[in-house]
């Protein structure tokens, strides 16, 4: 695997976007729905392998949309890249059971830390980008996030973003 066919997930925590925890709600929905669009269409032009940290929110759905379309295409790959053991002991209990179900389905999972520390987030965001050609961020704009630290680290490392804008539905995409 070459990281030219690795892409990594990156995108706000549910509290930080307009609806919240409401995954029905039609904004919600939309960004579901551009999301999975955006994986189907890398995996056309021949990605393969999937970096996800894991977090609640876009990291989770990204992750749930690789799975179903392993269901029709083995050759997807999902690695799953935890920041430390433990990150969702304070979870809801549904959240909890998706994340570890979505752990037990995954192809690698790799701790950059076993304990939490104060830079684990962000040394699990830049091993991802380091690994893959390709960021997929659902992203807002802010910079005081993971997410918004992330974005810049990738256009640094030279890596292809596509971004979507949670807010308007647009898609950006910056070689």
């Amino acid at each position: 695997m070459g990281i030219e066919t690795a892409c990594a997930f990156t995108g706000h925590r549910p509290k930080s976007f307009p609806w919240k925890y409401s995954e029905t709600d039609p904004r919600c929905l939309a960004l579901k729905a551009s999301l999975s669009e955006q994986i189907a269409k890398l995996v056309q032009t021949g990605v393969t392998d999937f970096y996800s940290g894991m977090a609640l929110g876009v990291d989770l759905w990204c992750s749930r949309i690789v799975l179903d379309l392993k269901q029709k295409n083995p050759a997807l790959k999902l690695h799953c890249i935890l920041p430390c053991e433990g990150q969702e002991h304070k979870w809801a209990p549904s959240a909890q059971k998706q994340y570890h179900t979505i752990l037990s389905q995954a192809d690698e999972v790799v701790y950059v830390h076993q304990t939490y520390s104060p830079n684990c987030m962000f040394e699990r965001n830049r091993y991802m980008v380091d690994r893959a050609g390709i960021l997929l961020a659902a992203y807002t704009g802010t910079y005081r996030s993971g997410t918004g630290m992330t974005v810049p680290y990738a256009g640094k490392m030279g890596r292809k973003t596509i971004i979507i804008d949670p807010k308007t539905g647009d898609v950006i995409s910056h070689n």
